[in-house]
């Protein structure tokens, strides 16, 4: 390599072979796209740490996911550099095992944009022919819903007046059979993705009951379990009210609540609400779990926990004093008792010694 060669290029020749092995030994063809896919995440991680002065060598960088990551970029062909964009990157503070100790690094997260989710189901999309462009119905508008009568639909009408907030959004889905399929999302529905943002903000919150979770007695655990049950019952009950709530928006990052990002944030979860219902068909293991492990919310968070909780405890697998002894004797037992018919069956059926009794 040549002495002249930037840490990005450095960083491109020693991922890049790496992705490309790995999807040729799942049965994949990284084409032209994917390859440029992985060049434009690469350069887009690039600028994510960078903006939180980081080095790809820096010692606090945890580079354990970056392959993962890039693999679901090449998988799933996600462009970081499209406009508007389908994949970003953020640094996160994580928590990992170093040496039996906890220690706090900084990790690269991948979320996938509403451009992204659309280009996931242009591609993949279950006998998908085509996605038209989506409707962004207003409070002002004139609406009608679709009707349904066995397999004969009445199409949804839209009379835009432009005025309003966003209070659906309609997705026209051509299938290959030439029919076409609306799907709708509501706004009131994403007070349900505000709740599970907020759960996993408190994920690392004890509410003032103890300094550490990790290190929470039983009692304490419950106490801050039933403070985050009330946070979130009321969040619920208020719906996208819970935006305004003062004692809410500590929990709420400033992206849902800022007036200048608030609407954009809604929309782009109204669409990612729909997308995601619309039956898929990934044809390759590796690209549906690339795609489950970047959209499945809960999964994440699973994951998370099961990294933040492996080899915690040690578990004691011996057998309690004198179990051993009584399953050997079992076992000897048993195997004695097969060996005896075995002796048997050579006797049985033996009339005089001169051959088989037929």
């Amino acid at each position: 390599m040549s002495d002249y060669s930037t840490t990005l290029t450095k960083v491109n020749d020693n991922y890049f072979p790496m992705i490309e092995r790995q999807l040729t030994g799942n049965g994949i063809k990284m084409d032209e796209y994917a390859k440029s896919c992985v060049l434009n995440a690469i350069s887009s991680i690039n600028g994510a740490l960078d903006a939180k002065g980081i080095s790809w060598n820096d010692d606090q960088l945890d580079k354990s996911n970056i392959t993962q990551i890039l693999l679901q970029t090449a998988s799933l062909k996600l462009n970081a550099a499209a406009s508007p964009r389908e994949v970003y990157f953020q640094v996160r503070n994580t928590k990992v095992k170093v040496g039996g100790q906890d220690v706090w690094k900084k990790s690269i997260e991948m979320g996938i944009e509403g451009d992204g989710n659309d280009a996931i189901l242009a591609r993949f999309g279950r006998d998908v022919k085509k996605v038209g462009q989506f409707w962004l119905v207003r409070e002002g508008d004139d609406f009608t819903y679709p009707q349904y009568t066995g397999f004969d639909v009445v199409p949804p009408t839209w009379i835009p007046k432009g005025k309003g907030d966003v209070v659906k959004i309609v997705y026209p889905i051509m299938k290959k059979d030439g029919t076409v399929e609306f799907h709708i999302a509501e706004r009131d529905d994403v007070a349900r993705n505000l709740i599970a943002h907020m759960n996993n903000n408190m994920m690392n919150e004890t509410f003032g009951v103890c300094a550490d979770r990790f290190k929470a007695t039983a009692d304490e655990r419950k106490q801050i379990a039933a403070k985050k049950s009330e946070i979130l019952q009321k969040a619920k009950s208020l719906g996208l009210g819970a935006l305004d709530d003062p004692e809410l928006r500590q929990y709420i990052s400033p992206a849902w609540t800022e007036p200048q990002s608030r609407e954009s944030m809604i929309i782009r979860k109204m669409r990612n609400n729909v997308v995601k219902k619309i039956p898929k068909d990934f044809g390759n293991a590796l690209v549906e779990l690339s795609y489950t492990e970047a959209t499945d919310e809960s999964y994440v968070e699973v994951q998370r926990e099961i990294a933040e909780h492996a080899n915690t405890e040690p578990i004691d697998i011996s057998p309690p004093s004198g179990q051993y002894a009584e399953e050997n004797e079992l076992s000897n037992e048993h195997e004695q008792q097969e060996e005896q018919r075995e002796m048997e069956f050579g006797d049985e059926g033996s009339s005089d010694g001169n051959g088989p009794g037929f």
